[in-house]
């Protein structure tokens, strides 16, 4: 079976697996406080043209999430985020754990707008109910789309008006930054539109890890004991440091989101010329496609695709490329989409 449901199928790319190999010998201080996790964060700052940023590595994102948005909201303080966000619909409550509520918006396409922000926040003060206290959205969305420099500027226009917080959850972030809609947004564009953004890694290439970059001043205090408190400061952490050097010291992060992307979108030309339907505009490495039971049963012969949604004789899946996704795998899937209809 060749394996599409999901970009962290597999371990990781084989120059961050060499890195680790070659340095697995060395001692080095623990928590972070090593060389590797120093010089990885220099490079990333550079990267987003912000030398003051503090950068803090963690092992997954939704310990990320909950540690970072814990550490920004007050007791009373809720998050805003779509309906379909990462810590909406697939962290089993975690925000809600730490004792935030989530308010969540519609959304059809995965992402929300300046305009559904400003009709959440824009109310009377009701001290029955909790306050919004900062806003979440995920880039890439959690349906393979992006949001546009445009519509990210005019989020954070709304967040400065009612003084919020912009959490940008990255954990496909290389990915956004591939598409062919965010041709003219760098890491510095991101660095300059939100106040606290992640780096993923998990699901870019690396074994493991997440590169935090919290650029707005007041919420740099103390994080590392919030880091503890919630379980997220790693006693190894030159693992950490070390992938994310490798990823950056060269352009490997983008080289490897460009690939999975590219590959993503000959897919979906080739379903386009099919005449089978994705269920979501998508330009990243994610695609969901609508298949028949029957178009969805005869796929399933030789793939693996993760079922999204089922009704109606209809199977939405979720396609999926990776670093280290064949070309010969991706020629035999289109090969075989063709000969559905």
């Amino acid at each position: 079976m060749i394996r599409f449901e999901c970009d962290y199928t597999r371990g990781a790319h084989p120059r961050i697996l060499a890195r680790l190999v070659e340095t697995n010998e060395e001692q080095s201080p623990g928590y972070g406080a090593d060389s590797y996790c120093e010089k990885a964060a220099e490079i990333i700052k550079d990267l987003c043209r912000q030398k003051d940023a503090d950068v803090h590595f963690l092992v997954g994102g939704t310990l990320t999430n909950l540690t970072i948005i814990s550490s920004i909201l007050r007791p009373h303080e809720a998050v805003i985020a779509p309906i379909t966000g990462h810590i909406s619909d697939s962290e089993t409550g975690a925000i809600e754990a730490t004792g935030h509520k989530v308010i969540t918006i519609p959304t059809q396409t995965g992402k929300i707008t300046a305009e559904q922000i400003r009709a959440v926040v824009d109310i009377p003060e009701n001290v029955h109910s909790p306050k919004p206290g900062m806003i979440f959205i995920s880039q890439s969305t959690e349906f393979g789309g992006v949001y546009t420099k445009e519509e990210m500027l005019a989020i954070k226009e709304v967040a400065n008006e009612f003084e919020l917080p912009l959490f940008i959850d990255g954990a496909r972030l290389g990915y956004a930054l591939a598409s062919e809609e965010m041709d003219d947004v760098t890491l510095a564009d991101i660095a300059e539109i939100c106040d606290v953004f992640y780096i993923g890694g998990g699901k870019v290439g690396a074994l493991f890890g997440e590169a935090l970059v919290i650029v707005n001043d007041k919420l740099k205090r103390d994080f590392r004991y919030l880091m503890k408190q919630r379980g997220g400061l790693f006693a190894k952490g030159r693992l950490l440091g070390v992938q994310f050097e490798e990823f950056f010291k060269d352009g490997l992060y983008n080289e490897v989101s460009k690939y999975a992307v590219g590959l993503s979108m000959r897919v979906k030309k080739a379903l386009n010329e099919a005449g089978i339907p994705l269920a979501h505009p998508a330009t990243t490495n994610q695609l969901f496609i609508e298949f028949t039971d029957e178009e969805f049963a005869k796929i399933s012969e030789k793939y693996v695709l993760m079922p999204w949604e089922q009704s109606d004789g209809m199977v939405v899946a979720r396609f999926c490329t990776d670093w280290g996704t064949r070309v010969e795998d991706v020629e035999a899937f289109i090969a075989d989409i063709g000969s559905l209809k």
